[in-house]
């Protein structure tokens, strides 16, 4: 669209997308390519809305649930978000404190921000029940 103005892009930079703002000339090929590599990485994350996403954090926990937003930080948003420990080797017999949780034993948090500066990996759910769970 000529004239329509700067616009609003998402762009991959350290594994993360922020946005920038951007004003597109109609000569300026390298503009064009990187509009197109930032649509592409916009439709790739908004495919990604509404799955379910299991996100290992640095201090051990993972965190799985639906993902609904994030921002230019690479902070996550989840919603109805379940926390589990890693499992503690500390514990002699696996034996757990009554007022702690296993790993196996879910804490529902609901809905969770994850600082992108915590975020270790993040896997999201395969929909069709063949092949492994999470990609």
């Amino acid at each position: 669209m000529a004239g329509a103005g700067p616009t609003m892009l998402l762009r991959e930079e350290n594994g993360c997308c922020s946005r920038r703002q951007s004003s597109s000339s109609a000569g300026d090929s390298d503009g064009e390519r990187e509009d197109s590599a930032a649509a592409r990485a916009r439709q790739q994350l908004e495919a990604l809305l509404n799955k379910t996403m299991r996100i290992r954090m640095t201090d051990g926990r993972t965190l799985v649930g639906c993902f609904l937003c994030t921002d230019r930080d690479c902070n996550v948003i989840l919603g109805s978000a379940q926390e589990f420990l890693k499992a503690s080797g500390q514990c002699p017999g696996n034996a757990h404190p009554p007022d702690s949780f296993s790993a196996g034993e879910p804490r529902v948090l609901g809905l969770a921000m994850v600082p992108g500066h915590h975020i270790v990996s993040i896997e999201v759910q395969r929909e069709s029940l063949t092949g492994p769970p999470y990609l």
